[in-house]
């Protein structure tokens, strides 16, 4: 879905100035005119929801406020390693496309900042190339989003550790480790930018590439197969070999017979099952949820309804 912010205009900024209202946190009128009053309601709201607090309405804030499931733009045309990417982002960060993309996290893990749908950051040293290359690549973009700060962030890519993690802790709230304006905003813009999304998808290319190789040994086939494999990379890491064995002999447990897109589900199950059941004991039921979800190809996850065709354009198809 879009995100509406100042300026946006239409029937869902009606709606949502219409159930703001309701809500008896906005007193201005309903015109369909996303002005400062909306904002200054949505972040009062966002405030109570435990939200961040940015004053737009993307999907989770959307999601609150209109008790709707979360929409994702069709990703059919998008290649696949996109697709996987995005679905896990989306997992970790409960946001649709593009927001998925643009999650921010301030120092809260002694990171300094961390960004992106796969949450790179300042203290790994895994943040700075893909923000090096935004400003190669895509110079115009990039000085575009940042215009005045621009330089200033340039000049922190090419300083010292110590001067990069300084400025990470300068533009943050001290106390909720949370990015402040305009530095927010202008990194979540970045986010949200098909470009900026591509470079992510190619750091991320690694992970993708061990997925299909893991499929490979699996003898799995569909895209399903290989979103399962890549939260699995990105998430728990690997498939030890003592629950690879137990997978395999699974696996030889299964009707010969059953038609092959059965077969292939039959199997992304077990695999979600096995690997959630070797996960770490606090977390064993929030891994299986999230498995079962890409094994079956639709589920709930943290509370947010998925359909992996409808939404990010990965079925059963053979890869």
């Amino acid at each position: 879905m879009a995100t509406f912010k100042l300026g946006s205009k239409g029937e869902e900024v009606r709606r949502i100035q219409e159930k703001l209202k309701s809500l008896g946190i906005y007193k201005g009128p309903v015109d369909g005119d996303f002005g400062g009053g909306t904002e200054t309601a949505v972040r009062r709201f966002q405030g109570t929801e435990l939200l961040e607090i940015d004053g737009t309405v993307g999907p989770l804030t959307w999601e609150a406020l209109l008790k709707e499931k979360i929409a994702t733009p069709q990703a059919n045309y998008r290649p696949l390693d996109y697709r996987c990417l995005a679905l896990t982002g989306s997992f970790e960060t409960g946001a649709a496309i593009p927001d998925c993309f643009a999650g921010l996290s301030g120092d809260f893990d002694g990171q300094g900042i961390s960004f992106g749908v796969l949450q790179w950051n300042f203290g790994q040293g895994s943040l700075q190339p893909l923000l090096k290359r935004i400003c190669a690549d895509h110079n115009e973009l990039a000085r575009s989003i940042f215009h005045d700060r621009y330089d200033r962030l340039l000049a922190v890519l090419s300083a010292p550790k110590s001067e990069q993690m300084a400025f990470a802790r300068s533009i943050q709230d001290p106390n909720r480790k949370t990015v402040m304006e305009p530095w927010r905003g202008m990194f979540k813009s970045l986010g949200r930018t098909e470009e900026f999304q591509r470079i992510e998808a190619g750091a991320a290319n690694a992970l993708y590439k061990a997925a299909g190789q893991l499929c490979t040994d699996y003898g799995l086939w569909s895209e399903r197969g290989v979103a399962l494999m890549f939260d699995i990379k990105t998430q728990n890491g690997s498939i030890s070999s003592a629950v690879k064995d137990q997978i395999l002999a699974d696996f030889s447990k299964l009707p010969p017979d059953h038609p092959e897109e059965e077969q292939e589900t039959a199997k992304l199950r077990i695999v979600a099952n096995r690997r959630a059941e070797a996960a770490n004991r606090k977390w064993v039921e929030d891994v299986r949820e999230r498995k079962l979800c890409i094994a079956n190809g639709s589920g709930s996850v943290h509370g947010i309804t998925y359909d992996l065709e409808g939404q990010f354009g990965i079925g059963l198809r053979r890869v």
